[in-house]
């Protein structure tokens, strides 16, 4: 990611951060199948896996995978150290949880991990990128270790992308959300590289992985499992 689209993205996730679990779930119209199914797709050997959670922001989704493995050591890496400021208090008292701001693009660690997981962050990067992201991440996972992503596709038509677009829209308009606050999601999916469903699905078997489905997909919200 270059220095201009690093500095944009953390300012406005910096400024988003107190707010941001409690605006989340109005912003995900399907929010709990979303989440839930992604915690579901988590199958590991060990009771206590490697896990590394990509663009971890306040650590909701690493959250929700300890509830399912409460003896995994965690490892959130995200941009906004403000983000990773909230994420320190949701896991105050947990010596298992491992804190990196940093731009994870070119993230490259010694350490394997069990499971990877990136909730709603991925579709900021460019296609470049997340190629990149993608190749790095099969190489940090072990033999068997499984990629969780629950992300934004974008439509593989303009007709089909206006359709997402409308739905969400929609359906954020009808919340309880203040004017501000929808602005400012407005203003936020300004920064957005989305890419269509069915290139990342290619590119994730290009890499090596050997299985690779979209298990779940609500318009342009969807939930992707890739295993090496």
């Amino acid at each position: 990611m270059n220095d201009h689209s690093q500095n944009k993205l953390k300012s406005q996730f910096d400024e988003a951060a107190q707010q941001y679990d409690q605006q989340r779930k109005m912003l995900i119209p399907c929010f709990d199948d979303f989440y839930r199914i992604s915690v579901s797709l988590a199958q590991s050997a060990t009771s206590s896996p490697n896990l590394l959670d990509l663009g971890a922001g306040t650590g909701l989704f690493s959250s929700l995978m300890m509830q399912k493995y409460p003896d995994a050591n965690l490892t959130l890496i995200d941009l906004s150290e403000k983000m990773l400021e909230i994420a320190k208090l949701r896991f105050k008292g947990s010596t298992s949880v491992t804190y990196i701001v940093d731009d994870y693009t070119n993230f490259i660690s010694p350490e394997k991990y069990d499971i990877i997981i990136s909730g709603l962050s991925i579709h900021h990067l460019t296609d470049a990128d997340k190629q990149t992201l993608y190749k790095n991440t099969y190489s940090h996972l072990k033999p068997g270790g499984i990629f969780i992503n629950a992300d934004q596709v974008l439509g593989h038509t303009p007709f089909i992308q206006s359709l997402y677009t409308t739905d969400w829209k929609d359906k954020v308009e009808a919340s309880q959300l203040s004017r501000q606050e929808i602005d400012a999601a407005y203003e936020r999916t300004k920064l957005d590289k989305m890419s269509p469903l069915q290139t990342q699905i290619n590119w994730l078997q290009e890499i090596g992985f050997s299985e690779v489905d979209c298990v779940y997909k609500y318009f342009n919200f969807v939930v992707l499992f890739a295993r090496k």
